[in-house]
């Protein structure tokens, strides 16, 4: 019952922002269900995958998915992350939930300070503003120069370095990254992200799988409530403004974060 909870919460979460399912299903998994971190992250990946899925192909029917931009973040980052994999494995399990935990206050950090300097502004979410990618006016494309090329690929290389070290699905980064550096809206952003989780996420489930990971039966009824949060995050996502979902984003890392980093203590 409390697995089924957390995984419908996760999966709102993930629908609502296009982030954040994955940096809340570990926690949830080992601090709500009593999981090892190592044998939380691929049960949070399939569920993030899952969900992310899902979310990506209403994105793809609404056409707010960046396609080719979430391609070669998927590329990338599917060629990284079994180095964050094997990294995983080799590192302590109290390292990991310390890194995990300075990951979600610098993301937290970073989230609230946009959304509160969006509200003191006055500026649209959808910033005009010259940046590294920026979207065509008249094809709704982006236009693709070097630079763009580059930010794009370094974004999608540090999720999936990310997603194979932490088990999670990259959103986290790619949300925030991809509002800094393209003048994409949010919703837009939210859409692309979810695509990118979904492709990422499958890329190394199947890895970890392949090292012959054991899945506990708590697995499966935790993926389907996730999946469940997801659409009903996407139902009622675009009724919500993008300021108060960053910084509820932005909240509830920063809550996580103190959860983990406490429990990780309680280690020693």
């Amino acid at each position: 019952m409390l697995s089924s909870l957390l995984g419908f919460i996760v999966g709102l979460t993930l629908g609502l922002t296009g982030a954040g399912g994955g940096i809340l299903a570990v926690p949830a998994l080992v601090l709500g269900v009593g999981l090892s971190m190592t044998t939380a992250a691929p049960i949070a990946l399939i569920a993030v995958g899952l969900a992310a899925l899902t979310g990506a192909i209403d994105g793809l029917r609404r056409r707010m998915v960046r396609y080719k931009a979430a391609l070669l973040m998927s590329i990338v980052g599917g060629v990284i992350s079994p180095l964050g994999v094997w990294l995983a494995q080799r590192l302590p399990e109290l390292w990991l939930m310390v890194l995990f935990s300075l990951v979600m206050f610098i993301v937290a950090g970073r989230m609230f300070n946009q959304a509160r300097h969006t509200q003191k502004s006055g500026l649209s979410p959808h910033d005009s503003r010259a940046k590294a990618c920026m979207v065509s006016d008249n094809s709704g494309k982006f236009v693709w120069t070097m630079p763009c090329f580059l930010t794009i690929g370094s974004i999608g290389a540090v999720s999936g370095l990310l997603t194979g070290l932490l088990g999670v699905g990259g959103g986290f980064i790619i949300v925030p990254m991809l509002k800094r550096f393209t003048n994409l809206k949010m919703h837009s952003i939210v859409a692309t992200s979810l695509m990118v989780i979904a492709l990422i996420s499958a890329v190394t489930v199947i890895n970890a799988l392949t090292s012959h990971v054991a899945l506990p039966p708590v697995t499966w009824p935790f993926v389907s409530f996730v999946v469940g949060g997801m659409i009903a995050g996407r139902i009622v996502a675009p009724k919500i403004p993008a300021t108060f979902i960053q910084m509820g984003f932005a909240s509830l890392c920063a809550l996580s974060a103190c959860i983990v980093l406490l429990n990780a203590f309680n280690i020693l």
